[in-house]
């Protein structure tokens, strides 16, 4: 007489002691039949010790027998079936969790731990784990709160019966669901809040992965543009470069901001020209900037001027990538 359970994390095989506890075991047997168990949380996992599952509530305080659903609340709990020779000196050993004499329902634990004698005599032992040994061990390991409640969701998924002895009563047909019942989000079976299912995948992103390579450069981009602004590097993180200035390297110390000005206003009208000097001296560093009217006057005067001696200087052109010129809008 067996009873295989589909969790979240894999199949476990319980083998269930019938002859010993007869009320127990055909309890057991009869909330697996009528689907009772499906979609239960395992909402108690202390480890080395018990992981506790069977309350369709999820709070350790709901459940009851297969003889409460056929006969009223009156039949909820039933009798415990202790046998002085059935004890927790094992991993694997499934027992009913009452919560005293007299009062089990449908909870039950799995042990994994050994010699667990605090357990011995108050608790009816109805089976033993034959297979699935993997699956407890990563139950057992699961990360927990303060309660023992797995951090993300670890669940009874379905229950298949291998072997009933016992006849079914009858009125549980009336229970026998058509079909497994659905895991409904945000019913009483997950009243511990909002928590990932243990089978939750991110999504899946389809598109090309050169599409997805450009969307996080430009994201990164952005990051590092917005801790520039933030340092105080760049006048706004979404300030751009116009495409109307250049930038012009190795200049001769002694060229003027007239001379160049003079010099690349035959491409078009010169807007601004700044050679950048250095803060204490006033001495040229050698490079700066210049702005055109127009974007043609700026490509004319890169393609003329690039390579080109100035001040027995052959110098650097090119399209400028600095939003140097810009502080000055934000300054004002």
């Amino acid at each position: 007489m067996a009873v295989l359970l589909e969790t979240s994390k894999g199949d476990i095989v319980i083998d269930l002691l019938t002859d010993d506890c007869p009320i127990t075991t055909k309890n057991f047997l009869k909330l697996c039949k009528i689907k009772y168990y499906n979609n239960c949380l395992f909402h108690n996992v202390q480890r080395n010790f018990i992981v506790q599952t069977g309350d369709p509530t999820g709070t350790g305080k709901g459940g009851t027998s297969i003889y409460g659903k056929l006969y009223g609340d009156q039949a909820r709990f039933f009798e415990d079936e202790i046998r002085p020779h059935l004890k927790h000196t094992r991993r694997g050993v499934v027992g009913m969790a009452s919560p005293g004499e007299g009062l089990n329902a449908s909870q039950f634990y799995i042990t994994t731990g050994d010699e667990l004698d605090s357990l011995d005599g108050k608790h009816t032992i109805f089976g033993t784990v034959a297979e699935g040994w993997d699956v407890l061990d990563a139950i057992n390991e699961a990360f927990v709160d303060a309660e023992g409640r797995p951090f993300q969701n670890i669940r009874i998924r379905h229950t298949i019966i291998l072997d009933d002895p016992f006849p079914d009563p009858t009125q549980l047909d009336t229970l026998v669901p058509p079909a497994s019942p659905p895991l409904e989000f945000g019913e009483v079976r997950d009243s511990g809040g909002h928590r990932l299912e243990d089978d939750w995948l991110p999504h899946q992103d389809t598109r090309p992965q050169e599409e997805v390579e450009a969307e996080s450069r430009r994201a990164e981009a952005h990051h590092r543009a917005v801790v520039l602004e933030m340092v105080g590097d760049l006048p706004d993180a979404d300030a751009k470069p116009p495409p109307n200035m250049l930038f012009i390297c190795k200049l001769n110390p002694v060229t003027s901001e007239e001379d160049l000005e003079i010099i690349f206003s035959r491409f078009g009208r010169v807007t601004s020209c700044d050679i950048i000097r250095d803060w204490k001296t006033g001495d040229s560093l050698n490079y700066g900037f210049i702005g055109f009217d127009s974007d043609e006057a700026c490509e004319a005067a890169y393609f003329k001027m690039n390579n080109a001696v100035i001040d027995d200087r052959r110098v650097r052109v090119d399209f400028s990538q600095s939003v140097h010129h810009l502080w000055r809008q934000f300054k004002k």
